[in-house]
């Protein structure tokens, strides 16, 4: 019984994106944008696919919008009732007046990785089917989470900066005491400079009276042999 009824729903759907692929022959025109890629991770709870559209040439006639889903499984078509509560696996919101719908998957799962399909259909009267057209699908692939959950990133964020309020203090730190280490130094070279140059005085006026000694007798030396010499 399943067997059938899968049966029926596969050229059903086949039908249906005929229709929408092609569209009526009138002058009523529907083009639909959708994004052609999504990628997200199960840290996510739920995903919103936004679809929005254009009419050219259409009457104020009802709009009515589709969505499709083709993944591994065969394509089905998603929402038939509405779904309108956030309870149930999808939900769908229509803003026609602006021209835009979306459809929001919950509780995200790797299952829901697939293609999503957007259609707009808008009636015009009883003797023409009206301009249907479908998007180029919305591919949503759902990753498993190997990043980390949003609360330890930020964590980690917190921490890194309480690490670099801390580094920043010890370089503050470090500059004062190199500042106050110099500032010593300093001052102490100023007060050792005049006991340097006192004593480097005291070490030339000794040296200069040596000096002063030696030459003195040296130049005294040969006058006294002179005199000590015997007269012939």
């Amino acid at each position: 019984m399943e067997t059938a009824h899968k049966g029926k729903i596969g050229p059903h759907l086949g039908i249906n994106f005929i229709l929408f692929y092609i569209g009526a022959v009138g002058a009523c025109t529907v083009s639909i944008t959708q994004p052609r890629y999504l990628e997200v991770d199960l840290t996510y709870k739920t995903v919103t696919i936004d679809c929005t559209f254009s009419k050219s040439g259409c009457p104020s006639a009802q709009t009515t919008s589709l969505w499709f889903r083709h993944g591994v499984q065969q394509p089905e078509n998603l929402c038939l009732n509405g779904c309108r509560s956030e309870a149930d696996k999808f939900t769908v919101r229509e803003v026609l007046a602006q021209n835009q719908v979306s459809l929001t998957i919950n509780r995200v799962t790797s299952n829901d990785s697939a293609i999503y399909i957007c259609g707009i259909a808008v009636a015009t009267h009883a003797l023409a089917p009206g301009a249907k057209q479908t998007g180029d699908g919305t591919m949503l692939v759902v990753r498993e989470s190997k990043l980390l959950s949003r609360e330890v990133r930020s964590l980690l964020t917190a921490l890194l900066a309480l690490l670099s309020i801390y580094i920043a203090g010890v370089c503050v730190i470090f500059i004062i005491f190199s500042k106050a280490k110099s500032n010593i130094l300093r001052n102490k070279k100023t007060k050792e400079d005049p006991q340097k140059k006192s004593a480097r005085r005291i070490f030339q006026e000794i040296a200069q009276e040596l000096y002063h000694k030696r030459y003195v007798g040296r130049s005294q030396q040969p006058q006294s042999l002179e005199e000590d010499l015997p007269v012939r």
